[in-house]
Protein backbone atom coordinates (compact mmCIF):
# COMPACT_ATOMS: atom_id res chain seq x y z
CA UNK A 1 0.00 0.00 0.00
CA UNK A 2 1.31 3.34 -0.93
CA UNK A 3 -0.05 6.78 0.09
CA UNK A 4 -0.42 9.24 -2.53
CA UNK A 5 -0.72 13.47 -1.98
CA UNK A 6 -3.46 15.02 -2.63
CA UNK A 7 -3.32 18.35 -0.64
CA UNK A 8 -3.16 20.28 -3.93
CA UNK A 9 -5.90 18.84 -5.30
CA UNK A 10 -9.39 21.07 -5.31
CA UNK A 11 -11.47 20.40 -2.93
CA UNK A 12 -15.00 22.24 -2.52
CA UNK A 13 -17.84 21.70 0.04
CA UNK A 14 -21.03 21.91 -1.60
CA UNK A 15 -23.96 22.63 0.53
CA UNK A 16 -27.58 24.04 -0.24
CA UNK A 17 -30.68 22.45 -0.04
CA UNK A 18 -30.49 22.35 -3.90
CA UNK A 19 -27.16 20.23 -3.44
CA UNK A 20 -28.41 16.54 -4.52
CA UNK A 21 -30.70 18.03 -7.49
CA UNK A 22 -28.00 20.30 -8.94
CA UNK A 23 -25.07 17.62 -8.87
CA UNK A 24 -27.45 15.14 -9.93
CA UNK A 25 -28.17 16.44 -12.50
CA UNK A 26 -24.80 18.15 -13.45
CA UNK A 27 -22.56 15.14 -13.23
CA UNK A 28 -22.38 11.42 -13.90
CA UNK A 29 -22.11 10.82 -10.60
CA UNK A 30 -25.40 9.30 -8.93
CA UNK A 31 -25.34 11.37 -6.08
CA UNK A 32 -28.64 10.49 -5.14
CA UNK A 33 -27.41 7.00 -4.10
CA UNK A 34 -24.28 7.93 -1.99
CA UNK A 35 -24.23 6.89 1.46
CA UNK A 36 -23.37 8.96 4.40
CA UNK A 37 -19.19 8.31 3.89
CA UNK A 38 -19.10 6.96 0.42
CA UNK A 39 -17.81 8.68 -2.86
CA UNK A 40 -17.91 7.66 -6.42
CA UNK A 41 -15.87 9.28 -9.43
CA UNK A 42 -17.20 10.50 -12.51
CA UNK A 43 -17.01 13.52 -14.56
CA UNK A 44 -18.95 16.76 -16.14
CA UNK A 45 -19.95 16.84 -19.50
CA UNK A 46 -20.65 19.34 -21.85
CA UNK A 47 -23.72 19.20 -23.57
CA UNK A 48 -22.52 16.55 -26.34
CA UNK A 49 -21.38 14.33 -23.55
CA UNK A 50 -17.24 15.14 -23.78
CA UNK A 51 -15.26 15.42 -20.68
CA UNK A 52 -14.65 19.02 -19.18
CA UNK A 53 -13.38 17.51 -15.68
CA UNK A 54 -13.01 14.35 -13.81
CA UNK A 55 -14.39 14.64 -10.40
CA UNK A 56 -14.70 12.79 -7.35
CA UNK A 57 -17.79 13.12 -4.85
CA UNK A 58 -18.04 12.25 -1.67
CA UNK A 59 -20.88 12.50 0.93
CA UNK A 60 -18.82 13.05 4.49
CA UNK A 61 -21.14 11.95 7.32
CA UNK A 62 -24.18 13.68 8.79
CA UNK A 63 -25.35 13.73 4.85
CA UNK A 64 -25.84 17.35 4.69
CA UNK A 65 -22.84 18.23 2.36
CA UNK A 66 -20.81 16.96 -0.37
CA UNK A 67 -16.97 17.51 -0.93
CA UNK A 68 -15.69 17.79 -4.72
CA UNK A 69 -11.86 16.46 -5.45
CA UNK A 70 -10.56 16.78 -8.33
CA UNK A 71 -6.82 17.59 -9.77
CA UNK A 72 -5.13 21.05 -9.61
CA UNK A 73 -5.48 22.03 -12.68
CA UNK A 74 -8.95 21.73 -13.08
CA UNK A 75 -9.70 23.13 -9.58
CA UNK A 76 -10.51 26.80 -11.12
CA UNK A 77 -12.14 25.44 -13.92
CA UNK A 78 -14.51 23.06 -12.49
CA UNK A 79 -15.47 25.61 -9.73
CA UNK A 80 -16.07 28.07 -12.54
CA UNK A 81 -18.50 25.45 -14.07
CA UNK A 82 -20.36 24.47 -10.90
CA UNK A 83 -21.09 28.30 -10.16
CA UNK A 84 -22.11 28.84 -14.12
CA UNK A 85 -24.76 26.23 -13.95
CA UNK A 86 -26.06 27.16 -10.06
CA UNK A 87 -28.34 30.55 -11.43
CA UNK A 88 -31.61 29.73 -9.68
CA UNK A 89 -30.02 26.88 -7.31
CA UNK A 90 -29.86 27.17 -3.57
CA UNK A 91 -26.28 25.84 -3.43
CA UNK A 92 -23.10 27.18 -1.88
CA UNK A 93 -19.70 26.12 -2.76
CA UNK A 94 -17.09 26.83 0.02
CA UNK A 95 -12.83 25.44 -0.95
CA UNK A 96 -11.28 23.48 1.33
CA UNK A 97 -7.81 23.91 2.01
CA UNK A 98 -4.79 21.70 3.94
CA UNK A 99 -3.20 18.48 3.76
CA UNK A 100 -5.31 15.06 1.84
CA UNK A 101 -4.14 11.76 0.82
CA UNK A 102 -5.22 8.63 -0.94
CA UNK A 103 -4.16 5.14 0.04
CA UNK A 104 -3.29 2.71 -3.06
CA UNK A 105 -3.50 -1.18 -2.24
CA UNK A 106 -3.21 -2.14 -5.83
CA UNK A 107 -4.17 -1.67 -9.71
CA UNK A 108 -7.12 -2.75 -9.34
CA UNK A 109 -7.90 -0.70 -6.56
CA UNK A 110 -7.08 3.33 -7.68
CA UNK A 111 -9.95 4.25 -8.84
CA UNK A 112 -11.85 2.95 -5.23
CA UNK A 113 -9.42 4.88 -2.87
CA UNK A 114 -11.36 7.48 -1.34
CA UNK A 115 -9.46 10.89 -0.83
CA UNK A 116 -9.38 11.53 2.96
CA UNK A 117 -8.42 14.56 5.19
CA UNK A 118 -5.05 14.95 6.82
CA UNK A 119 -1.83 13.92 6.15
CA UNK A 120 -0.23 10.48 5.98
CA UNK A 121 3.29 9.02 6.58
CA UNK A 122 5.65 8.88 3.82
CA UNK A 123 3.22 10.08 1.24
CA UNK A 124 4.73 10.16 -2.07
CA UNK A 125 3.69 13.06 -5.00
CA UNK A 126 1.89 12.81 -8.45
CA UNK A 127 5.19 12.24 -9.88
CA UNK A 128 6.74 9.61 -7.85
CA UNK A 129 8.00 6.76 -10.02
CA UNK A 130 6.24 4.15 -8.50
CA UNK A 131 2.95 6.50 -8.21
CA UNK A 132 2.90 6.71 -11.86
CA UNK A 133 3.59 3.18 -12.60
CA UNK A 134 0.54 2.21 -10.58
CA UNK A 135 -1.25 4.41 -12.21
CA UNK A 136 -0.92 3.95 -15.30
CA UNK A 137 -1.91 -0.22 -14.17
CA UNK A 138 -5.21 1.44 -12.96
CA UNK A 139 -6.17 3.48 -15.42
CA UNK A 140 -6.53 6.33 -13.50
CA UNK A 141 -6.29 8.99 -15.68
CA UNK A 142 -5.03 12.40 -15.74
CA UNK A 143 -6.79 15.50 -17.04
CA UNK A 144 -5.14 16.88 -20.32
CA UNK A 145 -3.01 13.38 -20.70
CA UNK A 146 -5.05 10.52 -20.92
CA UNK A 147 -8.49 12.68 -21.16
CA UNK A 148 -9.84 15.70 -22.16
CA UNK A 149 -12.97 17.66 -23.42
CA UNK A 150 -12.10 15.73 -26.85
CA UNK A 151 -13.06 12.38 -25.14
CA UNK A 152 -16.21 10.61 -23.80
CA UNK A 153 -16.39 8.98 -20.74
CA UNK A 154 -17.09 5.64 -21.94
CA UNK A 155 -14.18 5.51 -23.77
CA UNK A 156 -11.85 5.77 -20.76
CA UNK A 157 -12.33 3.81 -16.95
CA UNK A 158 -14.64 6.46 -15.83
CA UNK A 159 -17.05 3.94 -17.86
CA UNK A 160 -17.32 1.41 -15.06
CA UNK A 161 -19.11 4.16 -13.07
CA UNK A 162 -21.63 5.47 -15.50
CA UNK A 163 -25.18 4.57 -14.27
CA UNK A 164 -27.38 4.31 -17.00
CA UNK A 165 -30.36 4.70 -14.80
CA UNK A 166 -30.06 7.58 -12.91
CA UNK A 167 -31.60 9.86 -14.75
CA UNK A 168 -31.25 13.18 -17.00
CA UNK A 169 -27.19 15.14 -16.92
CA UNK A 170 -26.14 17.11 -18.93
CA UNK A 171 -24.06 15.09 -21.85
CA UNK A 172 -26.66 12.32 -21.20
CA UNK A 173 -28.24 12.19 -24.78
CA UNK A 174 -25.05 11.51 -26.32
CA UNK A 175 -23.43 9.03 -23.77
CA UNK A 176 -26.71 7.13 -23.62
CA UNK A 177 -26.77 6.96 -27.50
CA UNK A 178 -23.58 5.31 -27.96
CA UNK A 179 -24.32 3.19 -25.14
CA UNK A 180 -27.20 1.76 -26.85
CA UNK A 181 -25.78 1.61 -30.19
CA UNK A 182 -22.16 -0.16 -28.46
CA UNK A 183 -20.31 2.08 -31.51
CA UNK A 184 -17.38 3.40 -29.31
CA UNK A 185 -14.61 3.95 -32.06
CA UNK A 186 -11.55 3.98 -29.57
CA UNK A 187 -11.05 2.75 -25.97
CA UNK A 188 -8.20 3.40 -23.64
CA UNK A 189 -5.92 0.18 -22.76
CA UNK A 190 -2.88 -0.50 -21.19
CA UNK A 191 0.40 -1.42 -23.44
CA UNK A 192 2.98 -3.31 -22.44
CA UNK A 193 5.83 -2.14 -24.47
CA UNK A 194 8.97 -3.91 -24.97
CA UNK A 195 12.30 -2.02 -23.98
CA UNK A 196 12.17 0.72 -21.35
CA UNK A 197 13.15 3.96 -23.61
CA UNK A 198 10.73 6.73 -22.96
CA UNK A 199 7.77 6.80 -25.91
CA UNK A 200 6.41 10.33 -25.81
CA UNK A 201 3.12 11.29 -25.19
CA UNK A 202 1.04 11.88 -28.98
CA UNK A 203 3.27 9.12 -30.34
CA UNK A 204 1.13 7.15 -32.89
CA UNK A 205 0.88 3.45 -33.20
CA UNK A 206 2.56 1.98 -36.41
CA UNK A 207 0.04 1.02 -39.20
CA UNK A 208 -2.28 -0.65 -40.00
CA UNK A 209 -3.18 -0.34 -35.80
CA UNK A 210 -4.45 2.63 -34.91
CA UNK A 211 -4.07 5.12 -31.93
CA UNK A 212 -1.62 7.02 -30.18
CA UNK A 213 0.20 7.05 -26.90
CA UNK A 214 -1.10 9.10 -23.61
CA UNK A 215 0.81 8.33 -20.89
CA UNK A 216 4.17 5.76 -20.47
CA UNK A 217 6.60 4.94 -17.42
CA UNK A 218 9.26 2.61 -17.27
CA UNK A 219 9.01 -0.73 -15.82
CA UNK A 220 12.09 -2.88 -15.47
CA UNK A 221 13.17 -3.64 -18.79
CA UNK A 222 9.82 -2.84 -20.37
CA UNK A 223 7.51 0.09 -20.73
CA UNK A 224 3.65 0.12 -19.59
CA UNK A 225 1.85 2.81 -21.50
CA UNK A 226 -1.84 4.26 -21.93
CA UNK A 227 -3.35 4.66 -25.10
CA UNK A 228 -6.51 4.86 -27.19
CA UNK A 229 -7.17 2.39 -29.63
CA UNK A 230 -9.22 2.45 -32.76
CA UNK A 231 -11.55 -0.91 -32.05
CA UNK A 232 -10.09 -2.64 -34.53
CA UNK A 233 -6.89 -3.17 -32.53
CA UNK A 234 -7.98 -2.55 -29.19
CA UNK A 235 -8.60 -6.08 -28.29
CA UNK A 236 -6.81 -7.59 -25.06
CA UNK A 237 -3.68 -10.35 -25.88
CA UNK A 238 -3.34 -8.79 -28.76
CA UNK A 239 -0.16 -6.69 -30.27
CA UNK A 240 0.47 -3.72 -31.56
CA UNK A 241 3.69 -1.93 -32.89
CA UNK A 242 4.88 1.68 -31.24
CA UNK A 243 7.76 3.69 -32.40
CA UNK A 244 9.46 0.37 -33.61
CA UNK A 245 8.53 -1.66 -30.73
CA UNK A 246 6.21 -4.79 -30.18
CA UNK A 247 3.29 -3.75 -27.15
CA UNK A 248 0.91 -6.27 -25.77
CA UNK A 249 -3.00 -4.87 -25.33
CA UNK A 250 -3.99 -4.80 -21.95
CA UNK A 251 -7.64 -4.65 -20.68
CA UNK A 252 -7.82 -1.88 -17.56
CA UNK A 253 -6.90 -2.28 -14.63
CA UNK A 254 -3.73 -4.92 -15.60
Amino acid sequence: MIAIDRSRWGRLRVTGGDRVRFLQGLTTVNVEALADGGHGWGAILNPKGRVLSVIDIARPPGGDSFVIACEPQLAEPTRALLERYAVMDDVVFEPIAGPAHQMWDDAAGVWDAAIAEGAADGARADDDAEVERLRIRGGFLRYGLDVDDDHFPFETPLARFLDYGKGCYVGQEPVFRVHAQGNAARMLRGLLVEGAAPIAPGTALTAPAKGQITSSVADGDATRALAYLHRTCWEPGGTVEVAGRKATVHELPW
